[in-house]
């Protein structure tokens, strides 16, 4: 296992949010990547839970844009380089409890988590058509195998064998 951040485009099949969004941040965003078909910004998740840290907006909107797959940065959430701070004023909140509520389905309010990283990370822009569902697949391909050789025919006649 690695500390530093790892960018991969994740199924958001698999994704767990802790948070609502609302409802016109969404919208917003929905109109921003049809207009340039591209993602921007990854989002931010927990190695190991699939727990959303920073862009529950963005997972709306790419859900809503037939998306099957998003960009994210996948990051240690239990070791220093993930700080997690409200952002109003409150009671504060454990990592522990976002990881909770992202498993039982118990949602917080829109913006209630602030999750900072210890590092700064690059853009990594995604066009939105490498993360829609294709007619064949949702998964990525498989490499292409090798042709296989070349059989000879067989003489038909008493001492050929058949394939059967």
């Amino acid at each position: 296992m690695t500390d530093r951040p790892e960018f991969a485009l994740l199924p958001l099949d698999r994704l767990r949010a802790h948070e609502r969004v609302e409802e016109e941040n969404v919208r917003v965003l929905v109109e921003e990547i049809r207009a340039t078909g591209v993602f921007s910004d990854p989002i931010w998740v927990a190695r190991g839970t699939y727990v959303i840290l920073n862009g529950h907006h963005r997972v709306e909107a790419a859900r809503r844009l037939g998306a099957v797959r998003i960009p994210a940065w996948v990051v240690d959430y239990e070791g220093d380089l993930v700080s997690l701070e409200p952002w109003q004023p409150g009671l504060p909140i454990t990592k522990a409890e976002v990881i909770r509520r992202a498993r039982e389905g118990d949602l917080f309010p829109p913006k209630t988590t602030r999750h900072r990283l210890r590092t700064d990370l690059a853009t990594r822009p995604t066009p939105l058509s490498e993360l829609v569902a294709t007619a064949s697949s949702t998964e990525p391909s498989a490499p292409p195998q090798p042709p296989s050789p070349r059989r000879r025919p067989r003489p038909s006649g008493s001492g050929a064998k058949r394939d059967g």
